[in-house]
């Protein structure tokens, strides 16, 4: 069936915009983009965009859960229950991300991870393995009691075991950090740098090793810093000087204040920086409970209830697009573009997603002159955002 979207500014590749056009979507696919707004004969559905923003739908790499459900619960209605959740406020497509877990958790995680990778139209497209190899000083949410140094004898199996797993992050300063980033860059999976200490010779090393993504950006790294009465550069101004390193940043307004995200988009620019959630199981939801009983959600934020550390957040993708554009100013084409485009190029599934363009997957939201969202298409399908 054909289906129209029509009377809209679509935000095309190259962050162009065509006035007062329309997209057909034939399928899960787009069959044409338009200049124009007329309704086309032998459509099955026309919708009136209503003179607002025809945007790619949303890519999420970093997202722990929602709905009330968690990824590390490694069930099949828990990751379909958290991925709708989501779908409903704009990500069309996401990485499932599991916290630092026991072993056995990540297998039976990845086991569910790998049958909705092969549904087209699941949503998920691989698995984001977040710790558990990091810098216990630089914990924050994670569970400490199960930080420890790369294993090859634990890493090694795993990626032979599951090809769904495509992103894993870990702290690059520990032992054996750098073979494991080696590895796993050797079979496709994006390495990223988080929950560290590293100085900027640990980044320039982590870089060459195969590092190329900066997990949560100002989260649980350090800054410029005093060791006694001499300052030091931190993780952070060490990942600027990176050219070649992408940031991902948690565009909530809370993690990254708005002027810190004026930063990062002044030095990065849209090409090297995209948007997540970081989105607990309470995100997306009526939930007051986060699935780590040490979390509470205070201030629009999830903290570690001794107050030690913020902890996730219970952002959305629309929520990430609206903070972005209103309170750091920056235009909604480089916002859209960072929350499709620029995450589908980081993970290697733009030939797919990631832009509205003739043959692509038809994953397209619809938002109103105030970014508010309207309508949710997810390849092809219309997703009722006001179910709950």
């Amino acid at each position: 069936m054909l289906t129209q979207i029509y009377n809209g500014k679509i935000l095309i590749p190259g962050g162009r915009w065509v006035n007062g056009g329309s997209v057909v979507m034939d399928g899960s696919a787009i069959a044409e983009i338009y200049s124009h707004s007329r309704i086309m004969e032998g459509i099955g559905k026309s919708v009136n965009a209503g003179g607002g923003y025809i945007l790619p739908g949303g890519i999420d790499l970093h997202v722990h859960g929602g709905g009330g459900r968690d990824f590390m619960e490694a069930t099949d209605e828990a990751f379909k229950t958290a991925v709708m959740a989501h779908r409903r406020h704009g990500t069309t497509s996401m990485f499932p991300t599991l916290a630092s877990s026991p072993l056995d958790t990540i297998r039976q995680a990845a086991a569910v991870c790998s049958r909705m990778v092969d549904d087209p139209y699941s949503g998920v497209l691989g698995l984001h393995l977040e710790g558990p190899y990091f810098s216990l000083k630089m914990a924050g949410g994670q569970m400490p009691d199960i930080i420890r140094i790369p294993s090859p004898m634990e890493y090694i199996p795993l990626v032979e075991e599951f090809p769904c797993i495509r992103r894993w992050d870990a702290a690059p300063e520990l032992p054996g950090a750098d073979d494991f980033a080696r590895y796993i860059t050797s079979k496709g999976i994006i390495a990223g740098l988080g929950h560290t200490q590293a100085n900027f010779n640990d980044v320039r090393q982590a870089y060459e090793s195969g590092y190329t993504l900066a997990t949560h950006f100002y989260n649980a790294m350090t800054t410029s810093h005093k060791n006694g009465i001499y300052k030091h550069e931190g993780t952070v101004e060490s990942i600027y000087l990176m050219d070649g390193i992408n940031v991902e940043v948690i565009a909530d307004g809370i993690h990254v204040p708005p002027i810190l995200m004026k930063l990062i988009y002044k030095f990065k620019g849209r090409g090297r920086m995209c948007l997540v959630t970081d989105a607990l199981a309470c995100s997306a939801s009526n939930s007051t409970t986060a699935f780590d009983p040490r979390v509470i959600i205070e201030d629009g934020v999830c903290k570690l209830s001794d107050g030690s550390a913020i902890a996730g957040s219970i952002a959305t993708m629309d929520r990430l697009i609206r903070t972005t554009v209103n309170d750091a100013g920056i235009p909604l084409e480089d916002a859209a573009r960072m929350v499709s485009e620029i995450p589908g190029l980081i993970m290697g599934v733009y030939d797919r997603k990631g832009s509205i363009c003739k043959r692509k997957d038809a994953d397209i939201i619809v938002m109103d002159k105030n970014l508010n969202l309207t309508h949710v298409f997810s390849m092809g399908q219309e997703v009722d955002i006001n179910e709950h």
